[in-house]
């Protein structure tokens, strides 16, 4: 197909006669020299000027337009009416009208094909008489005819052409299947190939056999036979079709050494219907060429033509004698092309790019030439090599590189998972995906090879899903390119995958063939063609080149050198690591010892060089390369802030000093947004390289895998394991669980190992944002380094120094490093307002680029990490019509506002680039000084609006999750927040400055935007009954509950707003809310993954307040002690007062459950709070006391509410009236717990007041409600638990109290939970035992078995109750708390509490924190001197001390504090609620 840019003066000419122009006008056309490009730019006006008059103007479908676009700028975009519209009235015509090329004359390629309703040139006249003339018949009836007829019309038609071009002496070729302009009908166009079906090609080689003798006279016939070649059937092929066409030609081929001296007449044959048969005509006729046509030669001309023979041969001569003559054969500079193609003409490759690979089987040969492949960064392969795993491209690049090995199924995606867990699912981003196109050899399974007609029926339909969600969903346009690799055969399956990826991606721009066998691309090329140009494929291709070359040529473009990686290791020498062991690694991100010492520094343009510098100066990441190039000295040294020499001093003592006691140890850097802590991080990575094995954490990846992954790296190829060089692992912007969870799983690692060395295993260098990094490093500063904007008068210097160096730099432009001038002015505020006002100066508010800028800035402002990507940045401002390759810059799309602030970044876990604000402090201020003529819910809801950029398919759901986190995502001080905000800091800022009704607004048309999200009417919920809208939140409640109806979270916030009516309401809205937390707390028991215990604190917490209430109401008077004995009477008893006994109807059943009800969330929450610490947040209960949904201390909150709980069903008076019975005691049992004895936590909680006496009088109350002879009062168990652990913590305050039992007793009243192991005895019921049955030097002198049994019993129920109540929570996020230790006393006085050692430590909570944490604790002399050493031994890994009996298992507090081997020990023993703990274990010297 020859396009319209390439047409001259001829084709012209041609297509002008083509479409009946007239002569004339065709003449004064060609004397102007209209070529093509011409002919797209001429007007009416000009046509008129040569005097072209309307009816040929108009009715000549004649272009009168330029206005084309480029990927069609051909012949048949050229057809406009007068008005510039489409002529739809000729629409297959204008879908016709692309050019084909014609088949090289006298030759038969199998692989040349024609693509049906392409055009032909125009029939042509005589040329050069080796140029063939040409004709054309459509012969669309005469194909179905009986074949005598269809014998004698071909015969006629070809004998006639033929007869004539031998005449003229002119070559000849005549075309059956493509449209005569006589006989065209007006939808087709003169040229057009439509192909005739064939039944029998003997039908048309016996016409011109039978006919050449029955036609010509006897001395030409060996002469016809010798010019007239036999057909050429050519395929006519069509996308998607089946129907199978051809076009049938006959070359005609008078050389002058077979028609010298001849003149040939003949009798053409017809048939005749009467009698059935071809009839040959009586008189012989001599023909000719005349212009485009076979005519008889005149009578009266036949003397002349005759006489003309001589001349006509000698002519024939010449041209065959010129025609033969040796051209010289010009080759292409392939290799300069081939350059081009794969990199847009630089001088390297650029490792930005990715390619896809498409590619067949590969010979032995083959294989030796493909090493420049194992270079490049393919993202996948499409293999139609079913044996390429076992001896094929496959089997070579597995050598090299880690991949995934997939069919064309498993891209189908029928599970619907979305894009991310579907990327996740085949896992692309680890490693390369091979996909086995055409099922493998080897494979044990269902996916077997097959032949082209079952694949197309099976196989096809997967691989376009295959190459739609690639192209539609992973790699944007412009990030990768597609290269057909042909190497055997080509089959219509690799056609097909090249005609879908040239569908998705709107053309060749970014698809290159390279094929060493021109056979094999020629077959490809002809079959592909039915979606693209044969010159565009050409254009496109590298074909005839040797592979070995090839693969020479394009590495010697590769911007590095061979050179393997190396890491260092623990003899002081280096490794190799290979590229397949570090992709197996891909959760890290390894630095190497010679990381960059393979990159050609003579590559690299000093314009390249400085465009890293300024990509970082601007705001960008740091990269490994502006490292390498600095140490090199090719750019300028990056700036070292003082923290780096904080972190390096650090560094220097967890490696040196000796005081690390665990495997894994961590280095915290708390930086300000922009004040380079990032940057810090990685230059102590950098330089620590050669002496450390350094790695960045891709924290995208789950914990489980980055630990494996991690202890690989420690461990590679390193002979002693044990004493491997350490790890030290940067971890960015990470969440504090997951920080958590890694040290544990690290720590766990290294345990099993059992190895033991003085330095630790990993280092985890913990780089965080945090808007209050001085407050975080005062916490703990032995481990953490603070980085904030405030510049020393040292940094101040070197900033001032860089901004001068960079100044001087060639085209240097201040925008360029503007986030750099703003870190130098240590982004002060006045500074920021400044720029912002100075920058907005101009701006034009109803631009899109500017609601682009202002939606970029909402995000970054509110959503830390947030981004948009650039490809809906594109598609937002209507770049994304350009479907060809991109002839444009998003930049200069921009305006000059946007260019200055935005910074176009690629993210972290896609192929995507996306645009940010420089930094966001700038964003906030755009933000605010755009949003003064319209607030920030206004800009919100136009972003909501905003289709284009939510249907958008590209980076969908990091968009919609940035989004969402700008509507829900609350501010926590965990994460480095300043504050805990109750809503998202966006909505809790139109709250303030605008009103809760533009909030509500918002969030309501955010609901519905996101397709109607549970937790969006959750929010809505919480922002109605917190501007108490209390109908209003009941019914976005309820919405948000039809969409979830088993989510903990949600049916605790139903009961939320309820609890919050309850202030302004009644009984019953109280009620129905401690019912909703008693389904949320249902909930939470199946939710397996996650411990919401929220919905027992909202149930005790309405209740309570639910007491006060109705102690207030005239119904329940309080007696002249002031105790509500009349409303616990009306609780605990049938009673009830007349007035309400009507009106409160079915409440009263309800009411008299609230006891049991509250009883049962408090006794639940005394539980949980004994076996998990919760001291985290100690020290701020006074900060937000009343703040929703979250209670800073909980132990101190439990307290406070037994006491509100206990005090309204206690009543000296009521005692009397009910008379004994089980009524009795449940009022001293509620007295019991006005003092603090009604649970395990409260007792216990006992131990923390300042006041011992205080407590002490507590206890002995307690005690003393209790019956005298408790064996004989027969306590409950519930009780019985109580009372015993009141003694054990009243001889802890108070050894010599009367009160106290002997230890004795306390045992054998314990025995109960021993002796009756059916009933389901509490956790705290065992965890007593543990107390009272460990060994005591006094009591237990001798073994005892039973004594013996009964401890390791406890232990295992322990144990078992233990893990159920943890179901799959990771231990790190509820780390066991350790009640009681053993200390140096008999009996009960064996006992110290874990308060009582807190006493005995100095400092701050956070500092008493640290001490526990690093084991400080044991260090300190009064420990020592209270607690008792155990003697144990560790075996395998496990700790044991001596029992009664036999042998104890006791967990040790770290795994990796268990020394290796078989050792003798010592440790500390604490007592749990999982059992026994060891702690400071030490190795008996």
């Amino acid at each position: 197909m020859l396009p319209l840019a390439e047409w001259n003066e001829c084709h012209v000419r041609a297509w002008l006669e083509s479409i009946g122009i007239k002569e004339e006008y065709v003449k004064k056309l060609w004397e102007e020299e209209v070529t093509g490009p011409v002919l797209r730019k001429i007007d009416e006006s000009f046509l008129k000027s040569i005097g072209m008059k309307k009816g040929q103007i108009h009715n000549s479908n004649m272009p009168t337009t330029a206005n084309v676009p480029a990927e069609k700028r051909e012949l048949s975009t050229l057809v406009r009416t007068e008005n510039g519209k489409s002529n739809s009235g000729h629409k297959k015509r204008v879908e016709a009208l692309i050019l084909s090329r014609f088949r090289p004359f006298g030759t038969q390629d199998i692989n040349f094909k024609y693509v049906k309703n392409t055009v032909l040139s125009p029939e042509t006249g005589v040329i050069d008489l080796i140029t063939p003339c040409h004709e054309y018949k459509s012969f669309a009836i005469a194909a179905e005819l009986d074949r005598p007829l269809l014998e004698a019309k071909f015969a006629f038609e070809v004998i006639r052409f033929g007869s004539a071009c031998m005449n003229i002496r002119s070559n000849g070729t005549i075309h059956f299947g493509v449209m005569d302009r006589f006989e065209g009908e007006k939808d087709y166009e003169h040229g057009q190939i439509i192909g005739v079906p064939v039944r029998h090609r003997d039908i048309y080689v016996d016409a011109l056999d039978k006919n050449i003798t029955k036609c010509f006279n006897a001395s030409d016939q060996e002469a016809a036979r010798i010019c007239i070649h036999p057909p050429v059937f050519i395929e006519v092929i069509e996308k998607d079709t089946q129907d199978q066409r051809f076009v049938v030609e006959v070359d005609i081929e008078p050389s002058s050494s077979t028609v010298k001296g001849k003149i040939f007449q003949v009798r053409l044959p017809r048939f005749n219907e009467n009698s059935n048969k071809t009839i040959c005509e009586k008189n012989p006729v001599l023909y000719q060429r005349l212009k485009a046509k076979s005519e008889p030669v005149k009578n009266e001309e036949q003397v002349d033509f005759i006489q003309g023979l001589k001349e006509r041969d000698i002519r024939r001569e010449m041209a065959e004698s010129s025609s033969n003559e040796d051209l010289i054969d010009t080759s292409q500079d392939l290799g300069r092309k081939l350059l081009v193609l794969l990199n847009d003409g630089k001088n390297y490759i650029d490792d930005y790019l990715s390619y896809i690979l498409v590619t067949n089987r590969c010979g032995k040969e083959d294989l030796k030439s493909v090493n420049f492949l194992m270079r490049m960064n393919i993202f996948c392969v499409f293999d139609f090599d079913e044996a390429s795993n076992v001896s094929g491209l496959h089997a070579k690049y597995k050598e090299h590189h880690a991949t995934h090995l997939h069919f064309l199924q498993n891209y189908a995606n029928e599970s619907k998972m979305n894009t991310t867990e579907f990327k996740k699912h085949l896992g692309l981003d680890d490693y390369t995906s091979w996909i086995f196109c055409n099922g493998r050899s080897d494979f044990l399974g269902d996916e077997k090879p097959c032949d082209e007609n079952t694949w197309i029926r099976t196989k096809k339909k997967y691989l376009k899903k295959a190459i739609s969600f690639i192209c539609d969903e992973i790699l944007p346009k412009g990030s990768f390119v597609v290269l057909f690799f042909l190497l055997s055969p080509v089959e219509k399956p690799i056609v097909d995958t090249f005609q879908e990826f040239y569908t998705e991606m709107n053309g060749m721009d970014y698809i290159i063939c390279i094929a060493e066998s021109k056979e094999n691309y020629e077959k490809w090329a002809n079959l592909a063609q039915a979606s693209c140009s044969i010159e565009t494929l050409e254009q496109r291709s590298i074909v005839g080149m040797k592979l070995s070359h090839v693969d020479a040529t394009i590495q010697n473009m590769m911007p590095s050198t061979i050179c393997p990686r190396r890491l260092p290791v623990s003899t002081r020498g280096l490794c190799v690591l290979p590229t397949l062991e570090e992709e197996k690694m891909f959760s890290l991100e390894i630095l190497c010892a010679n990381q960059c010492d393979d990159i050609k520094l003579d590559l690299l343009s000093v314009k390249e060089i400085q465009e890293i510098e300024r990509t970082f100066y601007q705001g960008r990441k740091v990269s490994w390369k502006h490292f390498w190039l600095a140490d090199k000295e090719g750019c300028g040294k990056i700036i070292e802030r003082d923290a780096c020499r904080d972190v390096h001093k650090i560094l220097n003592g967890i490696l040196h000093e000796n005081k690390i006691r665990w495997s894994v140890a961590k280095l915290k850097i708390f930086h300000q947004p922009g004040s380079g802590g990032s940057t810090i991080a990685r230059h102590e990575l950098w330089k620590r390289r050669k002496d450390l094995r350094c790695a960045v954490v891709r924290s995208s990846y789950p914990v489980a895998t980055v630990s494996q992954h991690a202890v690989n790296f420690r461990e590679y190829d390193e002979n002693d394991t044990k004493n491997s060089l350490p790890v030290l692992l940067l971890v960015e912007d990470y969440d504090e669980d997951y920080l958590d969870e890694l040290k544990n799983d690290l720590m766990d690692a290294m345990a099993a190992r059992r190895g033991h060395s003085s330095k630790p295993c990993f280092i985890l260098m913990c780089c965080k944002r945090s808007n209050v990094p001085e407050k975080l490093c005062k916490a703990s500063p032995l481990d953490t380094v603070a980085v904030t904007h405030k510049l020393s008068d040292h940094e101040k210097h070197l900033f001032k120094t860089k901004i001068e160096n960079l100044e001087k730099q060639k085209d240097f432009k201040p925008e360029f490093i503007i986030t750099f001038v703003l870190m130098s002015k240590e982004f002060k505020e006045t500074y920021v307002t400044e720029f912002v006002e100075h920058w907005k100066e101009g701006i034009d508010l109803s631009s899109p680029v500017t609601s682009l800028m202002k939606y970029v800035a909402l995000l970054n402002s509110y959503v830390h990490g947030s981004y948009i990507s650039l490809s809906h940045c594109e598609a937002f401002l209507g770049l994304g019509a350009y479907t060809e390759k991109r002839e444009y810059d998003f930049k200069n799309n921009l305006s000059e506002q946007a260019r200055l602030i935005f910074i176009e970044l690629r993210a972290n876990t896609t192929y995507i680039s996306c645009v940010q604000i420089i930094h966001h402090l700038v964003a906030k201020e755009i933000l605010h000084q755009l949003s003064g003529s319209q607030p920030q819910s206004q800009i919100a809801m136009n972003l909501l609006q905003e289709k284009m950029l939510f249907q958008h398919r590209f980076a969908q759901e990091e968009f919609i999750k940035f989004i969402r986190d700008l509507f829900i995502r609350r501010d926590k001080k965990s994460r480095g927040d300043n504050t805990d905000s109750l809503f998202s800091p966006f909505i809790e800022h139109v709250c303030k400055v605008e009103n809760c009704e533009k909030a509500i607004e918002v969030l309501k048309t955010a609901y519905e935007c996101l397709g109607k999200d549970a937790y969006f009417a959750q929010q809505l919920a919480r922002l109605h009954y917190n501007h108490e809208k209390f109908e209003d939140a009941e019914y976005w409640a309820g919405v948000a509950k039809s969409h979830l109806p088993y989510d903990s979270f949600i049916l605790d916030t139903e009961g939320q707003v309820y609890r919050k009516w309850f202030s302004f309401t009644m009984i019953e809205i109280a009620l129905k809310a401690m019912k909703c937390f008693r389904a949320a707390q249902q909930a939470a028991k199946s939710e397996i993954d996650s411990m919401n215990n929220a919905g027992y604190f909202g149930e005790v917490e309405v209740g309570c307040r639910l007491l006060k209430f109705l102690s207030t109401l005239e119904v329940f008077p309080r007696n002249t002690q002031g105790e509500h004995s009349e409303l616990v009477r009306y609780l605990l008893t049938d009673y009830i007062p007349e007035e309400i006994k009507k009106p409160w109807g079915k409440l009263h059943s309800r009411l008299k459950g609230l006891r049991q009800n509250i009883y049962n969330a408090l006794e639940w929450i005394s539980e949980d709070l004994s076996y998990f610490q919760t001291d985290k947040n100690q020290n701020k209960e006074n900060e937000a006391e009343e703040k929703e949904e979250l209670v800073y201390n909980p132990r101190k909150w439990l307290k406070r509410q037994t006491e509100v709980y206990a005090k309204f069903f206690t009543s000296d008076s009521l005692t009397v009236v009910i008379k004994g019975g089980p009524e009795t005691q449940l009022v001293k049992s509620m007295t019991i717990y006005k003092y603090g004895g009604g649970s395990v936590t409260t007792i216990l909680s006992l131990l923390s007041d300042s006041k011992d006496e205080r407590s002490v009088n507590k206890l002995e109350k307690i005690i003393s409600l209790y019956p005298e002879d408790p064996q004989k009062g027969s306590l409950e168990d519930i009780d019985l638990i109580n009372y015993i652990l009141c003694h054990i913590t009243l001889a802890c305050l108070s050894p010599g109290s009367s009160k106290l039992l002997p230890f004795q007793t306390l045992r054998e009243l314990s025995n109960r939970f021993f002796k009756q192991r059916r009933t389901a005895f509490p956790a705290s019921a065992h965890f007593l035992l543990t107390l009272l049955y460990w060994p005591d030097d006094a009591l237990d002198r001798e073994s005892n078995p039973d004594k013996n049994d009964i401890l390791i019993a406890a232990l295992q129920s322990m144990k078992r109750l233990y893990d159920v109540k943890m179901k799959n929570v990771a231990p790190r996020k509820k780390r066991i708390y350790t009640h009681f230790f053993l200390g140096k006393g008999n009996g009960l006085g064996k006992f110290v509490h874990k308060t009582r050692i807190d006493k005995l430590i100095d400092g701050s909570l956070n500092e008493r924190r640290m001490k526990w944490l690093h084991g400080d604790v044991w260090k300190i002399g009064k420990v020592h001197s209270i607690l008792k050493r155990v003697n144990g031994w560790t075996e395998k890994g496990r700790v044991f001390a001596r029992g009664h009996v036999g042998q104890i298992h006791i967990l040790p507090l770290h795994f990796d504090s268990v020394p290796p081997g078989n050792e003798n020990v010592t440790f500390y023993l604490g007592f749990s609620f999982s059992g026994l703990v060891a702690y400071d274990i030490q190795v008996e010297k």
